[in-house]
């Protein structure tokens, strides 16, 4: 069931309705039909996978618990260790069998060695990546007494099945969403007006931005040895906006939707193509999977303790970790290679922390040393989605040596104009409002009440005159 799907316009409002005015001031039944609701959502994915959801949820739920009640440190980390290996097992299996099988295969033939090996026909279930991270973070705050275990079943399989966010993220933290599943909720219409705020704007991104990118970024990536360096540079623009619009407008539907139900989320983007540098960059692009990485892989690893060596070994860990996780192919590898090396000398310069606020607070424009810094970082993530985009390196190479020709300067080839027009109105929106947490935030603020009905009328019509074929969200496959 996707966000921008009819069937979600028909299953948002029954839940809703059921929520507030059928189980309202009743916890234990609103959590359970949170869960039901949640079941049933995944299941309109793959009914099958929803018993892998099931297993991992109960598997950590009771491997948690026999964390907490054993105090012997061998039976701790017996149980740990149960929890661990198998959530990355399946992970294992379903993402990265077939990689690294015929990777191992390719190896050896280049040895002259034959070997052989059979893959396996298998559908990566949706969101396993997101909801194994739920659970692996909540064993392991448990191991490391940060948190107690969760002794009510169904309030923990919310926490990892909570359907706004269960198959693309927020990646959230036990700490933050359980307290907020076990207390009673109270209605509240300016949070839920907010909310509804937030899914129009995010809707707008994924069906007016991403997917009307999608279209000129697929049709140039697929044939991208007929056009000219300049259009190949314009479809990677393009592929910068589409997933930027797809991921950042799935976190603002999850995010409002929750706020629906008067849940609070994590906040997943903040303005990501408006840093200064690639440092600033990732504290603003997926800050839940960045946030997870540092607190349960980049610190443990040392962090930036031990000297300048020990943040570039870490460093590089992470972001290579963070290309894999994205999926089974050296492109992503890469991806989070190039990223890492973006970002390296502001690790070895000690400069990474030196943009914390967003660009140009308080002020309308930014400086010309902003407005160039900006425009490098947005072309080094532009540079880094090729891969990301690419379906192997062999693309992802040719591509890129076909935009350093000397057709680089010829005029690039757009069949329609409006789309351009459509993304500098977009981005002038979203830097209006980059104060916010996101950019109709700003606007209720600021905007007379006519105009601001008025402009989510624009925004509503230019929906629904997009709505075709129901595309499906990018990380869907991560």
């Amino acid at each position: 069931m996707l966000f921008n799907s009819i069937s979600y316009l028909v299953f948002l409002p029954i839940v809703f309705i059921l929520y507030w005015f059928v189980f309202s001031n009743k916890v234990k039944t609103q959590n359970l039909l949170l869960l039901l609701s949640s079941y049933f959502f995944y299941s309109c994915w793959d009914w099958r996978f929803l018993f892998l959801l099931i297993f991992s949820t109960v598997l950590d739920y009771y491997t948690g618990i026999k964390i907490q009640q054993n105090s012997s440190t061998n039976r701790r980390k017996y149980w740990f260790w149960l929890s661990v290996c198998t959530n990355l097992g399946f992970l294992g299996i379903f993402k990265y069998y077939n990689f690294f099988i015929e990777n191992f295969i390719q190896l050896f033939s280049e040895l002259g060695i034959q070997i052989h090996a059979t893959t396996i026909n298998i559908i990566l279930p949706v969101g396993i990546s997101f909801y194994t991270f739920h659970g692996l973070s909540y064993v392991i705050d448990i191991y490391k007494n940060r948190i107690k275990a969760e002794n009510n079943f169904i309030d923990y399989a919310v926490f990892v099945s909570f359907f706004p966010l269960l198959v693309a993220g927020p990646i959230e933290r036990a700490t933050h969403l359980l307290p907020q599943i076990k207390i009673k909720r109270i209605f509240e219409y300016k949070y839920a007006n907010e909310g509804l705020r937030q899914i129009l704007w995010g809707l707008f991104k994924k069906v007016v931005i991403a997917d009307q990118c999608a279209q000129y970024a697929d049709i140039v990536f697929s044939n991208s040895n007929i056009y000219s360096g300049s259009t190949l540079l314009l479809g990677a623009f393009f592929f910068t906006i589409q997933i930027y619009g797809d991921f950042s407008g799935y976190s603002d539907i999850a995010i409002g939707t929750a706020k629906l139900f008067g849940i609070d989320l994590l906040k997943n983007f903040s303005y990501p193509y408006f840093s200064r540098d690639i440092a600033e960059f990732w504290r603003r692009w997926h800050i839940s999977l960045s946030s997870w990485f540092k607190d349960y892989l980049y610190i443990p690893l040392g962090g930036s303790k031990g000297g300048t060596y020990v943040k570039v070994r870490n460093t590089f860990i992470i972001f290579l970790v963070s290309g894999f996780w994205h999926g089974a192919n050296w492109t992503f590898i890469i991806w989070g290679l190039l990223n890492a090396l973006y970002i390296m000398p502001s690790i070895i310069f000690n400069t990474n922390r030196n943009n914390l606020e967003i660009v140009a607070k308080g002020r309308l424009f930014p400086t010309i040393k902003e407005f160039i810094s900006i425009c490098i970082t947005f072309m080094l993530a532009l540079f880094a989605w090729i891969f990301f985009r690419s379906d192997n390196l062999h693309v992802a190479c040719d591509f890129i040596k076909n935009i350093f020709d000397y057709s680089l300067f010829a005029i690039p080839q757009v069949k329609d104009m409006r789309l351009l027009l459509t993304i500098a109105i977009f981005f002038s929106i979203e830097w209006i409002g980059r104060e916010g947490s996101f950019a109709l935030e700003y606007l209720e603020k600021r905007l007379p009440l006519l105009l601001r009905w008025i402009f989510y009328g624009i925004l509503t019509a230019s929906i629904v005159s997009h709505v075709g074929t129901d595309k499906q969200f990018i990380y869907f496959q991560f």
